[in-house]
């Protein structure tokens, strides 16, 4: 499976997710394939401010065509910020897009998140987000179904 991660506009949620990924796929002992495009803060600042998620998307779709080049199967948008216009470009993306809000609320519906603490929050962002590249999933997008990531073999 190959990754592909919109990075840049939350470098440490870029740096987060790459040492995540190469360990969780060194620890199944399976090859991964990632490719990271950059995106640039300060014009993503400016489109949430703005609320424009118009120009957001299109940034996010010249990026997603350089990943589908590349040979990604799916892309992240690594930033929380980067989210606000996460709909949208769902509906637009030629690859499956992993959701990580989504992701994180099935998780904690299915939990449920009476009595939890900020910490365990945090963790189960981290695990849950993370989880969704791993596990796999069908969503319907423009009519068409996709598989999402998979879990490596």
């Amino acid at each position: 499976m190959h990754i592909g991660l919109i990075g840049g506009i939350g470098p440490a949620a870029t740096d987060f997710y790459y040492r995540r990924l190469i360990s969780t796929f060194a620890n199944r002992k399976a090859a991964l394939e990632l490719t990271i495009v950059h995106a640039d803060t300060p014009t993503l600042l400016n489109n949430l401010t703005s609320n424009d998620a118009a120009a957001q998307v299109a940034i996010y779709m010249r990026l997603t065509n350089r990943l589908v080049a590349a040979g990604a199967e799916c892309v992240v948008v690594t930033s929380i910020a980067g989210h606000f216009c996460i709909d949208a470009f769902k509906a637009a993306s030629p690859l499956p897009v992993v959701d990580m809000i989504s992701e994180v609320g099935r998780a904690i519906e299915k939990r449920g998140s009476n009595g939890l603490e900020s910490s365990e929050l945090a963790q189960l962002w981290r695990t849950d987000s993370m989880e969704a590249l791993l596990a796999p999933r069908s969503s319907r997008q423009a009519g068409r179904t996709w598989t999402m990531c998979t879990k490596p073999t």
